[in-house]
């Protein structure tokens, strides 16, 4: 009798070190070094005070990871053993009984591998080597003949456009330098026979209001000389096998009465829920639940008698979307907890907001962020991970992004929440218009082949993938320089006239695009968040900390000079602080109701930026503790006054 598929996590019993000492500590996986550093009392609390400075050393150091596996004769009798990285953060070797089964080298991609014949009973040896990015790539950054552009990075060494990593670990303008490593995600064992499911693809082809066409793709393993079938709910389908492990089947399915799935306040967040089975000789071997969602999204992005448009429709309904850029919640990805996503959704979800974007210097977020846009009926403007940087052309590295777009769209193809896909945030626009090629002292030559390599990743090799799957791609955003009157009647807008322009509230109702996807301004975190990062002798903004703590060029001052222009001189920093969230709110609320009051001329509202990922001065209207800003509370009131 077939045996079903077990999957064994490999979570517990890890140790660490850095390569080459001695002595072991107990490490947590998920997790990575510096908060395995934390917990062993290596190091102090990154985030307190400037500790930051004094950590720069681990991301030049290479660490190891162990733990044993204990496999019994039950195990070793499967016909198939594989094992199954859910996220290495980011070159890492494994050692399985000392032989080497896997070289990663992209914290957004999964990794699984036969291990059958490498087994042994009893105990068996894991281990990864953690090489330091900064290491790994240097050669790169010294032999390219030329510098790429790198986000934020202001180290010599810009390794950042080489390295398939969050961008903003390398440091932004609103957090710190955290160069991470460790196993970021789960590890685990799948155990079979001759039968698994890896993945279904749930496609909704067409939308009427009596039926709805949706197509199921399974991708499955199954061989041997069994009578496999599909069941998908009560249906029985008969599958073909092969002599290749793996195979896929398609079937159509025609469902009558549609429910449809709607960004919130335009209707109900209904999620169809279908249980897939893969039978041999009508036993289980293996079995999923895939939920999903019956909508239709449009992007209407072309010529209009205005200039270019820019809006949504759902279910064939124009929706204005109000909404905020999301980046990670921490530098440390795996501290961040399922309730700390439900509490941020949920306040998202009650601000009035209908639509989040995750902004491409971050991660494809977690599984649970994605289940719970569904079920608030939170639309996601999802980016790929590529932000403010150029990035390289050659073989290896478009090989990588390829299969890291292939596996995370395929991870998030069945959730309705996902409106759009977008290939980069502000390359198009910084190479344009940042003056790059005279900053990097381009030659011709050079301009040429960086313009080429943007155009084969974002132009060519995204946008065919993406429309493989059947999703809106656009390749960057902004799609229009906000330097320009005429700019702003034309597609999707990152308007910062306001901030690094030195433009006053009043330039907003000046300024208003057919869609907004960024404009902001900072403020300050409340008393009682900067207290748990500082000290009563830091209070001021002269001091060490608060002048490290500040991230943006301009950040001090441009608040203060708001402050001074729309209020007082503050008395003192605790005033400051306060002030500082004030006219933040004034700030949301003089670009927001421009938009809102446009009529018709703009058709999204995206705010920079909706949350932190350490606690400290930025845009965020949430803070890293979760405490809400003044902003906060005028965004809500706006938004929701809004259909």
């Amino acid at each position: 009798m077939k045996t079903s598929v077990n999957r064994i996590e490999l979570n517990a019993d890890w140790q660490f070190r850095k390569l080459g000492d001695s002595l072991w500590y107990p490490a947590k996986v998920p997790g990575v070094v510096h908060t395995d550093l934390l917990n062993n009392g290596l190091i102090d609390d990154p985030y307190w005070r400037n500790n930051e400075l004094v950590l720069q050393w681990i991301e030049n150091e290479d660490w190891e990871y162990h733990t044993k596996i204990s496999i019994d004769q039950k195990i070793l009798d499967r016909q198939r053993i594989e094992i199954n990285f859910k996220g290495l953060d980011t070159y890492a070797k494994v050692y399985l009984n000392d032989s080497l089964i896997l070289e990663a080298n992209n914290m957004f991609r999964t990794w699984k591998i036969e291990i059958k014949e490498l087994l042994k009973l009893g105990s068996n040896d894991l281990s990864i080597v953690f090489l330091s990015p900064i290491q790994v790539n240097k050669y790169q950054v010294d032999s390219l003949g030329y510098e790429l552009p790198a986000g934020c990075e202001t180290v010599e060494t810009k390794v950042s456009p080489f390295t398939r990593k969050s961008a903003y670990h390398f440091g932004w303008d609103w957090g710190p330098r955290f160069v991470t490593c460790g196993i970021w995600k789960p590890i685990e064992l799948l155990i079979s026979d001759d039968g698994q499911i890896n993945n279904t693809l749930i496609t909704v082809d067409e939308v009427h209001s009596k039926y709805a066409v949706v197509t199921y793709e399974i991708d499955y393993q199954a061989q041997g000389a069994y009578n496999f079938e599909i069941q998908i709910d009560d249906r029985i389908y008969p599958i073909a096998t092969t002599n290749r492990s793996r195979a896929k089947c398609k079937f159509t399915d025609t469902i009558t009465d549609p429910i449809l799935w709607w960004p919130i306040g335009h209707g109900e967040q209904h999620l169809y829920s279908r249980k897939i089975k893969l039978l041999s000789n009508r036993v289980v071997v293996d079995s999923s639940i895939t939920q999903f969602g019956i909508r239709s999204v449009e992007l209407i992005n072309e010529p209009d008698s205005i200039g270019t448009s820019f809006y949504f429709k759902v279910n064939g309904k124009s929706i204005f979307i109000k909404g905020a850029n999301y980046i990670p919640q921490d530098m440390f990805l795996p501290s961040v907890s399922d309730s700390q996503y439900r509490a941020l959704l949920t306040a998202s979800k009650d601000a009035g907001l209908n639509m989040l974007r995750v902004w491409g210097g971050g991660i494809y977020e977690n599984d649970i962020f994605y289940n719970l846009c569904d079920s608030l009926g939170l639309l996601v403007w999802q980016d790929f991970m590529f932000a403010g940087s150029m990035y390289p052309g050659d073989d290896k590295f478009l090989n990588n992004i390829k299969e890291e777009a292939n596996q995370n769209l395929n991870r998030l193809n069945n959730h309705p929440c996902i409106a759009l896909w977008c290939g980069n945030n502000e390359m198009n626009v910084a190479w344009h218009n940042w003056g790059w090629q005279k900053k990097y002292n381009y030659s011709p030559t050079d301009s040429a082949e960086i313009w080429n390599n943007y155009l084969t990743i974002f132009d060519t090799l995204l946008a065919d993938i993406t429309k493989d799957y059947g999703f809106i791609y656009v390749s960057t955003t902004p799609q229009s320089n906000w330097g320009k009157s005429e700019n702003f009647n034309h597609g999707s807008m990152h308007y910062w006239g306001v901030w690094h322009g030195h433009e006053t509230f009043e330039d907003f109702k000046l300024n208003v695009g057919r869609f907004m996807v960024e404009y902001g301004f900072q403020s300050y975190p409340l008393m009682k968040t900067i207290s748990k990062f500082s000290t009563e002798k830091d209070w001021k903004l002269t001091s060490d900390v608060m002048t490290n703590r500040q991230k943006s060029y301009i950040g001090n001052s441009e608040i203060e000079k708001m402050v001074k222009k729309y209020y007082h001189l503050p008395q003192g920093f605790e005033e400051f602080v306060s002030l500082s969230q004030t006219v933040q709110a004034a700030a949301m609320d003089s670009a927001i109701t421009s938009h809102i009051n446009s009529n018709g001329h703009c058709m999204g509202s995206m705010f920079w930026q909706l949350n932190d990922c350490w606690p400290g001065p930025s845009w965020s209207v949430i803070d890293y503790y979760g405490e809400k800003k003044v902003a906060y509370f005028t965004v809500q009131r706006l938004f929701l006054e809004t259909d």
